[in-house]
C-alpha cells in the first residue's frame, strides 16, 4: 500500500463502517475492482484505488449536507481531510455525477468547485463502481444500473438519472475494458 491508500482506507472506514456497513462493503468492493485494473494505470493505480474506497463517503451522516453524495464527499475531502486534489475531483465526478447534479440543480456548483479531468481515470472509477454490487461483490454494469433503478424506483430522481446515465456508464466501462485489453496486448 502507498501513503495515499494507507490514508484513504482508514478514513473511509471511520466514516462508513459503523453507520453504513453495506456502503462500506460496497466501497471495499469498488477498491478491489480498482486493484484488478490498476496495473494498466501505471502511476495512477493508487490514486484510483484511493478514490474508489472514498467515492461514497458523502453518504456518511456527518457529511451529508446537500444530499448529493459526490459533492458532499468531495467538499469534506477538500475542506476537512486536505486530500490530494485529484482524489477529490474523482470523488466529485464519479459515475456520471454531473448528470445527477444537473437533475438536482447542482451542476454549476459541482463543476465550479471541482474540475472534471483525467477522463481515463473517471472512466476507470465508473467501471469499478458499476461493476460492484451494494454488498461489494462483482457484477456487471447492466445489472448494476437495473439494481439502482429498482432500489430507488423508476420515477425517483435517482431512477431517472441512472437510466439517463446508462449509455455513458456503458461507454465508460467499454473504454476501460479497451484500455485493459490494449495493455495486455503490449509486449513486456
Amino acid at each position: 500500500m502507498s501513503e495515499l491508500t494507507e490514508w484513504a482506507y482508514p478514513l473511509a472506514e471511520s466514516l462508513l463502517a459503523e453507520p453504513l456497513p453495506r456502503r462500506w462493503k460496497h466501497c471495499l468492493g469498488v477498491a478491489e475492482r480498482a486493484r484488478t485494473i490498476g496495473p494498466v494505470l501505471g502511476q495512477d493505480a493508487e490514486l484510483l484505488e484511493a478514490a474508489a474506497v472514498l467515492h461514497d463517503i458523502g453518504y456518511a451522516p456527518d457529511l451529508a449536507k446537500t444530499g448529493f453524495h459526490p459533492l458532499d464527499g468531495a467538499r469534506y475531502l477538500r475542506d476537512v481531510a486536505d486530500a490530494d486534489p485529484r482524489v477529490v475531483n474523482l470523488v466529485a465526478h464519479h459515475s456520471c455525477a454531473w448528470m445527477e447534479a444537473e437533475a438536482r440543480g447542482l451542476r454549476e456548483e459541482l463543476e465550479g468547485e471541482f474540475p472534471r479531468d483525467d477522463a481515463h481515470l473517471n472512466d476507470a472509477l465508473c467501471y469499478c463502481d458499476m461493476n460492484t454490487t451494494p454488498d461489494g461483490t462483482p457484477t456487471n454494469p447492466v445489472d448494476r444500473v437495473n439494481e439502482i433503478a429498482g432500489r430507488y424506483g423508476p420515477d425517483s430522481l435517482i431512477g431517472k438519472f441512472i437510466r439517463r446515465a446508462e449509455p455513458e456508464i456503458l461507454a465508460c466501462t467499454s473504454r476501460t475494458l479497451e484500455r485493459v485489453a490494449a495493455a495486455k496486448r503490449q509486449p513486456m
